[in-house]
């Protein structure tokens, strides 16, 4: 696909400058007819740079998709290191997503069962979400207000820690409840990049 493209690319060039190279009338007036297919070829040029561009996108995120798992068109890319939440959150915008942020119940037991096989068994890993702005205002990463929500309410009463804890985690020990967590405490991460 690749291959072809650039193919394309190259045999516009080529047009391009020997349409350039064309000489002028002989009473001196530019030919309409090369101008206008020369800005022609310069619109192809640059749609054929756009669809190379997003030709390499996707083809990153199917790299990101082998290397972790798709949920409901989203990849998701685990990171075993531990991390504060804002390194953590700036990590995975570094490599064109966030972190993650179930939107569904079911969306946020896969994404449970991929933290147990890829981070462990007894771990806990940031969310995309917090509370830094209002206390109690949980929001996610575009600031908007977090609909869905999984919080441990049985036995701990999450989220518990007021103004000292502000970030969420997503425990693995918990079923894939969630825990408001300080944002300086280290933990594992999961990015995620949209792909719809």
């Amino acid at each position: 696909m690749f291959r072809s493209a650039r193919l394309t690319f190259c045999l516009i060039i080529l047009v391009h400058y020997s349409l350039q190279e064309t000489p002028k009338k002989k009473n001196g007036k530019k030919d309409g007819g090369n101008a206008a297919a020369i800005e022609e070829l310069k619109k192809q040029i640059e749609n054929i740079v756009q669809e190379l561009n997003l030709l390499k996108e996707q083809q990153a995120l199917q790299t990101v998709c082998l290397k972790g798992t798709k949920i409901h068109g989203k990849c998701y890319l685990a990171d075993d290191t531990k991390k504060r939440y804002h390194a953590a959150s700036e990590d995975c915008i570094a490599k064109g997503g966030t972190l993650s942020t179930p939107l569904t119940g079911d969306e946020n037991d896969q994404l449970y069962e991929y933290v147990r096989r890829s981070v462990g068994p007894e771990e806990q890993v940031w969310l995309g979400i917090n509370d830094i702005l209002t206390e109690g205002s949980w929001l996610d990463q575009a600031s908007a207000t977090v609909r869905y929500k999984n919080w441990e309410t049985e036995i701990t009463h999450q989220p518990d820690g007021e103004r000292n804890q502000n970030c969420a985690v997503l425990s693995t020990t918990a079923n894939g409840k969630w825990f408001d967590e300080s944002c300086r405490a280290e933990k594992a991460s999961v990015c995620e990049f949209n792909i719809v």
